[in-house]
Parts: structure tokens; sequence; C-alpha cells
């Protein structure tokens, strides 16, 4: 079967999950969200660690319950995916975009021709604000395409669509966004993975050293371009957002990567404290140590040891 047509069945099959109500999706989020914390599977373990290393003064009764809730905001945050790739953008802006604030911010700066980049971190649901994003004009996004080409051709059809430019991050992705931003477009950026060794400097995160990218500044100091912030937040329990745009920390596009990195994830972590359990802590991000700080793989145990 073509890889095309793999991911017009998948996005069938989603769409007849997604039209249950949200109040039968929403628990059986929380069901997946009680079995991951069950039988410890890598999203608890993973979580677990992240929350042990960022929030060292709670307490452990505090962590357990901060656990619980980021599970349940993560599974949560899979299925509204899926609901809001398998219905019409224009939809759902309308019907679950409660709150917009600072949209007039984000039309400014995409009318004074200097191009913007969005730095938009894993929080709320950032697949909302790349439809919103996509509803005031073009855009860029960088993404790592799946392993699975019928998984790649998914993401294309799920996320694509009018003003939507998915851009492959592999060698002439950053040539493409500096084009993009040149001709006074857009590129939005989640500035919140590791980076490739090389690809970025260790700078603090809740304290704690991360390799974190320096594309941003990269791009911002070579173009001129106008740097925001942005994310869409859950405001409440049905397939309710609010839209925040704001202008991100005045050293982010510092020719210093060191100093614009940090103010990166200050920007970042700023907006992760407004709710915890809506930030992206399955992921590891702090697997990769500073070179010669003789620090080893925090997430790394005899049972999982990668």
């Amino acid at each position: 079967m073509k890889p095309e047509t793999t991911a017009r069945l998948y996005h069938r099959l989603a769409a007849a999950l997604t039209g249950l109500p949200w109040s039968w999706l929403r628990a059986l989020a929380d069901a997946a969200a009680w079995l991951w914390r069950r039988i410890d599977a890598r999203e608890s373990r993973v979580t677990r660690r992240n929350l042990e290393l960022a929030y060292p003064e709670l307490s452990a009764a505090q962590r357990a319950r901060l656990h619980r809730d980021v599970l349940r905001s993560t599974a949560r945050q899979t299925l509204e995916t899926l609901y809001l790739w398998t219905h019409a953008p224009a939809a759902n802006l309308a019907r679950h975009l409660r709150e917009r604030h600072g949209q007039a911010l984000y039309d400014a700066a995409r009318a004074s021709g200097k191009g913007v980049i969005v730095v938009a971190p894993h929080y709320g649901n950032w697949e909302l604000l790349n439809q919103w994003l996509a509803s005031r004009g073009p855009f860029a996004f960088v993404y790592a395409p799946p392993e699975s080409p019928a998984g790649n051709a998914f993401l294309q059809l799920a996320r694509g669509g009018d003003n939507v430019r998915q851009v492959r991050a592999e060698g002439a992705a950053v040539r493409q966004l500096f084009k993009v931003l040149k001709d006074g477009g857009t590129v939005a950026i989640l500035p919140d993975q590791q980076p490739k060794n090389g690809d970025g400097v260790f700078v603090p995160f809740f304290g704690v050293q991360a390799l974190t990218m320096t594309l941003v500044n990269r791009l911002a100091e070579r173009t001129g371009a106008t740097v925001l912030c942005a994310w869409c937040e859950r405001t409440g329990p049905g397939l309710q957002f609010a839209l925040h745009v704001e202008p991100a920390p005045k050293r982010i596009a510092d020719p210093d990567p060191q100093t614009a990195a940090t103010a990166l994830n200050t920007g970042v972590e700023r907006i992760a404290r407004r709710d915890p359990a809506q930030y992206q802590w399955t992921y590891k991000r702090y697997s990769l140590r500073p070179p010669g700080s003789g620090e080893a793989n925090p997430y790394a145990t005899a049972r999982h040891p990668h």
C-alpha cells in the first residue's frame, strides 16, 4: 500500500475516533494516563525524573500530584491533537479558541515586512497554534519527519493546508528558513527540544544545564526579524483554549549564543510555569550532559539504560 493511501486510512480512523463526544475522549485519555502510571510506562518514568530535576523544592507528595496531572494533560493533548487534525481549522478556531491575547501584536509584526519568528514551546496545544498562524497568513515551521513514510504522509495530510509550509529538519532547512524571513514571512520554531551536539549550547533550564538550540538567535540576528513567543493554553475541561502572543525576551537575538540561549530558556520556563501540567515533561530534555562534566544520563537505570 502506498504511504499516501495508508495515511488517508489513518486519517479516516482518527476522524472516526474523534467523532465521539469530547467527554468520552477525555475519559479515554484519563484512562490512558492511569495505565501509564500503573505499568510505569516510559511517559511516566521520564515525567517523574524530569519533575525531580526541575522541581527539587517540591515534596514527594506534591511531585506525585504534579506527575499525575502532567500525564493526564499529556494524554488529553494527544487526543486534542487528533481532534484538531481531523476537523476543519476554521471551525476549530471558531469553536475552541475562546480568548485571543496579542493577536494585534502578531499582525503588526507581519505587516512590518521584517519577518517574524514565532517561538512556540511545547505547552498547551501547539497544533491549535499552528492552525491559528495559518489563519493569519503563510508561515513555515520545521519538523522532524518520522522514519515511516506513511507516518510522514499522515503528518503532511493532517498539518497541511492553506498557508502551511512544512520544512523537514534536514540539511537545507536553515537556508529555507532564512529565505522565508528575508522575504518578510513567518517562521514558527519549537525551541525546547535538544538539538544535535554541536548545534546548541548548554545553559540552565529549570536550574539544570540543558543543551539548547542556537537557531533562533542566528535567524534573528542575521535577518532582523521580530521574535515573538506564542502558545495556546488550555482553559477548561473541554476543548477550550486561550491564545497568547507576547514579545520574546530582549536578549533572545543576542550575537552571543550563551546569552541568547539563556534568554530563550528563561522565556520558555516562564511560560511552562504558568501551569506546569500543560508542559511536555514526557520528553528527555536533559539526556545529553555538558562535555567534561562527568555527569551521567539522568534517565538511565539498570532496567532502562537508555
